[in-house]
């Protein structure tokens, strides 16, 4: 079904203040310190003696903040332009997302150096779980009443907190590294799982379990990525997903690489969804610095964004049909997924990883015959997909797998971050294009595809329609593709057209400080959600008024939505297992950063 039929959404409202004067009715002046930004929502600092008692506030509100959408830290000791905010060596931000009121707030906690604690927010929303976990891993922030604080990026033996400023952020700046005999042995030791640490028991009052490793290389785990069950035969008891070996430390890469030339790295996040990472990014950035593009910019973006949605979906569905079963569908998929790689190369030069969004525009305009591509892939893959759905989708066998395993509803999906297909699929109408129009979508008819049971069933067929989607929006942007330059006409705009750098001496050398130096954005924060391939994406951007970012945090759909698995998959079989994970359409790059 499509979201006609389901309750949509209000209107997106921007730094709706409702939730201010809410909070100030309740709390006192002291607790409350309100900060500018240009993240789109109310960004309030509160005391950490009050902080539990206000996200339980915002969570039990008439129209409440239902998910905790991320939690992160920053290191604010070399911050220079802070604008008269609370003292504070290091901050905790928890950015919280209300579906009723189709907006957002942050709250944020000012810490000293030498008293880095926390109350758990884990009671309050179970997935601040692996979001605390990251802040102690990143920062060596502890949160009380957390229950299993540990390591969860790196690895158990890891020395340091590689978020903090102090730390090194590159590796010729640490001692040369060896592996000894001895060295190698206590790391696979620390490696070895413990299920007492975790709360598990060996032994039930007639049977043991058995704990089995699937992965971190496994077919089925679809990347570097453990998952240690506790089983009764085939039964999982529990399970605990073990993630971080595919961390490369984006995030710390975005502290020393300038605003334009980090473009490269997103591309890396989610590695299917080429463009689609450059988007948040790069519209963060644009707030920064004030800069609207023209309206072919915006059509060029969406337009390629949603060829990636369509090859990260047919990669989605012929392994998730091959994870069930049936091996012939992904050589299908492959095929067509080669169809729209052509059309990508042809404009881009590349094609999973573009990076061909610029600030300000994209990296050189349509070339000649674009159109007579898009035109015959537009008219190829409708029937591909319907081919799809009568030969696999509705196959008995894949049926029999996956309706009604892994189910969950919309109330566990908001508790856990889900987003995206993931949470679609259980029936709520939630789809950033429309909900909170970014780029130019509002220009652009379209369904948002919807299901209901929340299974693993449910989250497939979903994105076979929102291939067919994707196709209606690609065809408009065919039709539709306005006139006019490929970048906006702003000093910050990197790199200038090459036109205007040959013929005005004040462009070459803005040119040539921002190619050597790169662009210096103004102080301030940004924060930019979009609807990529597996959810929701977004980049939070801290400048200090320099060249390059003072802090990126890059939240990504992947990572709640693994976090999600043993709350789901108890008391089901292994079989159930290897179709929910599937069925999550995950990548790790996009999970570890």
């Amino acid at each position: 079904m499509t979201a006609d039929s389901a309750v949509s959404p209000p209107p997106y409202k921007a730094d709706d203040q409702d939730v201010v004067a809410e909070l100030q009715a309740r709390f006192d002046a002291e607790t409350l310190t309100l900060q500018t930004t240009r993240t789109g929502m109310p960004v309030v600092w509160v005391t950490r003696d009050r902080l539990i008692e206000t996200l339980r506030f915002l969570r039990d509100l008439p129209r409440p903040y239902v998910m905790l959408y991320d939690l992160h830290g920053i290191d604010e000791r070399l911050r220079t332009q802070r604008r008269g905010l609370p003292q504070a060596d290091f901050t905790v931000f928890y950015h919280l997302l209300s579906i009723e009121r189709n907006s957002d707030l942050m709250i944020k906690v000012a810490l000293a150096e030498d008293d880095l604690e926390l109350p758990s927010a884990t009671a309050i929303w179970p997935n601040a779980n692996w979001y605390e976990r990251e802040v102690w891993d990143l920062f060596g922030i502890s949160f009380r009443g957390h229950p299993h604080l540990s390591r969860i990026m790196m690895p158990p033996t890891w020395q340091g907190h590689p978020l903090r400023k102090d730390y090194p952020a590159r590796a010729t700046e640490f001692d040369p590294f060896s592996l000894t005999q001895a060295k190698q042995q206590l790391e696979e030791e620390a490696a070895r799982f413990n299920p007492e640490d975790w709360g598990m028991q060996r032994h039930g009052e007639h049977e043991d379990y058995m704990f089995l490793n699937l992965g971190p290389n496994h077919p089925s785990a679809h990347g570097a990525f453990r998952i240690i069950l506790q089983l009764d035969g085939e039964e999982i008891v529990d399970c605990v997903p073990d993630i971080g070996y595919h961390h490369r430390g984006a995030e710390k890469m975005a502290e020393r690489q300038s605003w334009h030339s980090f473009i490269p790295y997103t591309d890396r996040i989610d590695y299917l969804g080429g463009v689609m990472n450059n988007l948040p990014y790069v519209l963060a950035v644009e707030k920064l610095a004030g800069i609207q593009v023209p309206d072919r910019v915006d059509f060029i973006r969406v337009m390629l964004a949603e060829f990636f949605r369509i090859t990260s979906h047919l990669l989605f569905l012929g392994t998730y049909i091959q994870d069930v079963g049936a091996m012939t569908p992904v050589f299908f998929t492959f095929t067509d997924r080669q169809r729209a790689y052509q059309v990508i190369e042809a404009i881009t030069g590349f094609r999973m990883h573009p990076a061909w969004y610029r600030i300000g525009g994209v990296a050189h305009d349509l070339p000649r015959g674009w159109d007579a591509l898009v035109r015959e892939f537009v008219a190829w893959l409708p029937k591909r997909l319907d081919e799809y759905e009568k030969a696999a989708v509705h196959n008995s066998i894949l049926r029999g797998r996956t309706i009604g395993i892994a189910q969950y509803n919309t109330r566990e999906a908001l508790e856990w971050g889900v987003t995206g297909a993931g949470l679609r699929a259980t029936g709520l109408d939630f789809d950033l294009r429309k909900a909170r129009p970014y780029s130019g979508y509002e220009h652009f008819e379209f369904d948002i595809p919807l299901a209901h049971n929340g299974d693993a069933y449910d989250r497939c067929i979903v994105r076979i329609e929102e291939m067919r989607q994707s196709v209606r929006i690609i065809e408009q942007c065919l039709n539709n593709m306005p006139a006019g330059p490929y970048k906006a006409d702003h000093p910050l705009t990197t790199p200038p057209p090459k036109e205007r750098t040959l013929q005005h001496i004040e462009t070459l050398i803005t040119h040539f400080l921002q190619v050597s130096w790169g662009p210096v954005m103004p102080a301030g924060e940004s924060l930019q959600m979009i609807e990529a391939t597996k959810g929701i994406n977004s980049y939070y951007l801290t400048s200090d008024g320099s060249t390059m970012s003072y802090r990126t945090r890059i939240r990504t759909p992947s990572f709640p939505h693994l976090q999600q698995i043993p709350s789901v998959i108890r008391g089901s079989m292994v079989a159930d297992l290897i179709a929910y994970l599937g069925s999550i359409d995950f990548v790790m790059a996009d999970v570890d950063r």
